[in-house]
């Protein structure tokens, strides 16, 4: 039976800026106003018998079916919001009112565009969170992957890297990756670092989308296996220069990226770029408050953490361990004799030897001068402390050059046992430390040349 329903009012629905649509009671459209192509980019007669639902979000579709039969019972509904797909694939939020009119069974919707009043609140929301994301993050990596989850509310993200540029290397490293078809960041590299460079020299973000990859530039035409039809790159801009980009790709069975995308991440990406400072900054300020400027190895603060920790796991576990202090016998003689730079040269090489000497749960830390302290944890054989400390002694034994100039030195090493010789960080330290003593002690009483 064909439905009826008064429309004389037509010429002024259509200068209504909401769309005016009836939907059938199969929910199929019989009439849309002309405001209706301007939102939705579809024509009265592309949409005319069509399902309704089908323009509808996938994941809004089944709330809306509930409230579409809740009308259709006689309960009328006001400012109704949920989500559309343009033509164009673009997503569009709608609020809405409908009603139900029996005599004629059609449902009349009167429909409002908020696309741009949501992204503004999207926005404000991602600024927000990125701000609050830089003061909770726990290191780079968290930073960034709350970094994702925030753009991901912005726009399609599935395949997303941020890559930071290393002044000292003069490269770009990728510091997170996330790829949909699990195309690892080195694949990415050679294409990235040319997108790179095109960006810094203008201090502009780029999209390159195409249907065709042939038609891309030579250096986006392949990524590995997958074919990326769509690149967005977005610089991360400081006040101290460009210190990075946000990366994004849409593969073939995606969707592209639109310059709405590109504007928005270019605003976006300021925020992100102080962020990443900012926990670049405290991560350093971390990192020079806990280990020694010179040698990089733990200082003295650190150590004694690691020792309260290390006790603790001791005793719970009933573990042996262990602590070695030493200290280096003639390293005033190379610093009176080749200078401070040669004596820092030296350390360094000894940090460096020690360190190879150890396993990786061990630590080793510089508490001052020429004095390191080697944690042990979790031993397993009694004699392991001293295993560790013979080899120390036989790497340090080993001549070591210094520019031009090749030195050899004496290290004296003292061992304490937990528990056996303290069971306090102090009490196991200043144990180590008289052992260290009375061995150098007995070295010079043997050798008085040497000392």
């Amino acid at each position: 039976m064909e439905t009826k329903f008064n429309i004389q009012t037509v010429g002024f629905i259509d200068l209504l800026p909401d769309a005016i649509c009836i939907v059938d009671a199969t929910g199929r459209f019989v009439f849309v106003s002309s405001a209706f192509e301007r939102i939705f980019g579809y024509t009265s007669q592309e949409v005319i018998g069509k399902p309704m639902i089908e323009l509808v979000h996938p994941d809004d579709r089944a709330d809306t079916l509930a409230i579409a039969n809740d009308i259709m019972a006689g309960n009328a509904r006001i400012n109704i919001e949920n989500r559309y797909i343009r033509k164009d694939g673009e997503i569009v939020h709608i609020i809405w009112s409908a009603r139900w009119l029996p005599e004629n069974k059609v449902r009349i919707a009167v429909a409002r565009d908020i696309t741009n009043r949501k992204k503004a609140e999207s926005v404000r929301s991602a600024l927000y969170a990125i701000s609050e994301a830089a003061h909770v993050a726990e290191d780079l990596h968290d930073l960034f992957e709350r970094m994702h989850s925030i753009i991901s509310t912005l726009l399609p993200a599935q395949n997303f890297s941020i890559a930071l540029h290393d002044p000292g290397k003069k490269t770009l490293e990728f510091a997170y990756h996330i790829d949909q078809h699990d195309q690892p960041a080195d694949i990415l590299q050679r294409s990235a670092e040319k997108l790179y460079a095109e960006i810094v020299s203008t201090n502009q973000p780029m999209l390159v989308c195409t249907d065709d990859r042939m038609t891309l530039p030579p250096m986006l035409q392949t990524v590995g296996d997958q074919h990326a039809l769509c690149w967005l790159a977005v610089p991360l801009l400081t006040k101290n220069g460009t210190i990075g980009a946000l990366f994004f790709r849409s593969y073939d069975d995606g969707s592209h990226y639109t310059e709405h995308d590109k504007e928005l991440l270019r605003f976006v990406s300021v925020q992100i770029a102080t962020a990443v400072e900012r926990t670049q900054l405290y991560a350093r300020l971390q990192h020079a408050s806990h280990y020694d400027p010179l040698t990089d190895l733990p200082n003295r603060g650190l150590l004694f953490d690691r020792l309260r920790t290390s006790l603790a796991r001791a005793r719970r576990r009933q573990e042996m361990m262990a602590v070695l202090f030493l200290d280096l016998d003639r390293f005033k003689e190379v610093n009176d004799t080749h200078g401070h730079a040669a004596g820092d040269q030296l350390l360094k090489e000894v940090a460096n030897r020690v360190r190879q000497c150890v396993r990786e749960t061990d630590t080793v830390a510089r508490i001052g001068g020429d004095e390191f302290v080697v944690l042990i944890e979790s031993m397993q054989q009694p004699d392991y402390a001293t295993i560790v400390a013979d080899k120390i002694h036989a790497a340090l034994d080993q001549p070591i050059q210094l520019d031009e100039h090749q030195v050899s030195i004496l290290s004296s090493i003292g061992i304490a046992h937990y528990p056996q010789h303290g069971d306090t960080e102090q009490s196991l330290l200043d144990h180590a430390d008289a052992a260290m003593y009375e061995q150098k002690q007995q070295r010079k009483n043997a050798t008085p040349d040497r000392s």
